[in-house]
């Protein structure tokens, strides 16, 4: 469980974190692992295999793959800079790796989308080459974009699977690998779950760092909220879809402060804007989920006395963080492992939690509140349109943060007994996930995304 609440909240750009975050973080990882061999190198191919594949265009997994081969980084490159540097990559033929090495690179013949072919791994499958003048191979790896930016090879997968979970994990104080072990952990120590994750994340950050991190991460969610409420115009990748942010940011701005449910519609839809455009977003666990925590904590700071100070910033963040950690080490958070109840279930379960968290909850309603957030999302499926991350994703996250709220609020009525439990809830996602069909997760083959089929 050597998961930070920084690599759930991680800063990035839209539209996937896995099919743009995680393979352009592995692009990068490919070049820095074998830089020794890239002056003997002629060209570098790039291949993508299942979802990556198939709704990889759509997904901007070409550019990602690009950028990462130039040495950018998710967290750090200018979206607006991005076409420019697509452009030149494409025109000139050649790509500068690390902006260091120049090799030959056209997207036809170097750039493979295997949209027949997955591997056995994971469906978000790339592998890297680098070749020399005679056709031999210098180098090859695998990597595996799991989802929420995460990215895994081979050989930690190996890792993950043969070696002993706690023997990773005894540098933390508090290891826990299910809800019951947490609400133990809190129990017994009189901890708070947020308590416990600040504890676990001071083995590697000092609390001051901690703080300061998730500070800048709710600031970029905020410039983020406030940017595609700020922009008009229609969203890229031949759908047409227009941006609704705005109008609805200037019906809302002339009305009373009133209607509480359409400016948290008008917070995760703006959030989502922006990711479907390429822009910066916070992968919070996940780019398509991107905008329901920022929508749930947006509510809190504009309707709640206070607003979001930096001890609440804290408390909420650590709090959804412990519930994603649950969710990705008991299950899945990738759609094109789960189907989207692993992204937008799972981003709901996490706003309501800590939401929850806010507003006094104890720990066993706040555990509640998770559980009643994912159990009515079991069974999502991820069907984009034309494999973009707009129709029905963008509209998905204003339902997901409405039902995070509406879970905080039932789990506060009651004194968080319950019969089905958060642990349960995980087992059934990751099951359903296992038994749906993979027409369902990512691939545009099935649902929306043939019933209504791109123009």
């Amino acid at each position: 469980m050597n998961v930070s609440v920084f690599d759930l909240f991680s800063i990035g750009i839209g539209p996937s974190s896995s099919h743009t975050v995680g393979p352009m973080r592995a692009a990068r990882r490919f070049c820095i692992e074998f830089e020794n061999l890239i002056s003997q190198a002629v060209f570098i191919k790039a291949e993508l295999f299942g979802s990556l594949a198939l709704t990889g265009k759509g997904h901007g997994t070409d550019m990602a793959v690009l950028m990462g081969l130039s040495g950018y980084e998710p967290q750090s490159i200018d979206p607006d800079q991005v076409p420019r540097l697509m452009g030149e990559i494409i025109s000139q033929g050649k790509i500068k790796l690390l902006e260091k090495f120049f090799l030959n690179f056209n997207t036809q013949d170097h750039l493979i989308f295997h949209s027949d072919k997955t591997l056995d791994r994971h469906s978000n499958g790339l592998i890297f080459s680098l070749i020399d003048s005679a056709g031999k191979i210098l180098a090859t790896k695998t990597y595996y974009s799991i989802g929420g930016g995460f990215v895994i090879t081979d050989t930690d997968q190996e890792f993950l699977k043969d070696k002993n979970l706690e023997n990773q994990t005894n540098k933390i104080p508090y290891f826990f690998k299910s809800a019951q072990d947490l609400l133990a952990i809190c129990s017994e120590k009189k901890l708070n779950i947020s308590d416990v994750m600040l504890a676990n994340e001071k083995t590697w950050r000092s609390e001051l760092e901690i703080e300061q991190g998730l500070i800048k991460i709710w600031q970029v969610m905020e410039a983020c909220i406030k940017k595609g409420s700020q922009t008009d115009g229609i969203l890229p990748g031949g759908l047409k879809v227009k941006r609704r942010a705005h109008q609805l940011f200037l019906k809302l701005a002339c009305a009373p402060k009133k209607d509480e449910m359409n400016w948290i519609n008008l917070f995760a839809i703006a959030v989502n804007e922006e990711n479907a455009a390429g822009g910066r977003v916070v992968t919070a666990p996940t780019n398509g989920a991107a905008g329901i925590i920022p929508a749930v904590m947006k509510y809190f700071d504009e309707f709640e006395p206070g607003g979001m100070t930096p001890e609440r910033v804290k408390i909420f963040m650590l709090t959804a963080a412990a519930v994603g950690i649950l969710f990705k080490e008991g299950a899945s958070i990738s759609a094109a492992e789960v189907g989207c109840q692993g992204e937008v279930g799972v981003a709901c379960s996490m706003a309501a939690a800590g939401l929850a968290a806010l507003w006094g909850g104890t720990v066993a309603q706040i555990e509640n509140a998770a559980e009643i957030g994912m159990e009515h999302h079991l069974g999502l499926t991820c069907d984009p349109i034309g494999g973009l991350v707009q129709i029905p994703c963008i509209e998905r996250n204003t339902m997901g943060a409405i039902q995070a709220v509406n879970s905080a609020k039932l789990a506060l009525l009651g004194d968080g007994t319950h019969l089905v439990s958060l642990d349960m809830v995980i087992k059934t996602m990751r099951e359903t996930g296992h038994d749906m069909a993979s027409k369902y997760k990512e691939t545009a083959l099935g649902g929306l995304a043939v019933n209504m089929p791109a123009c």
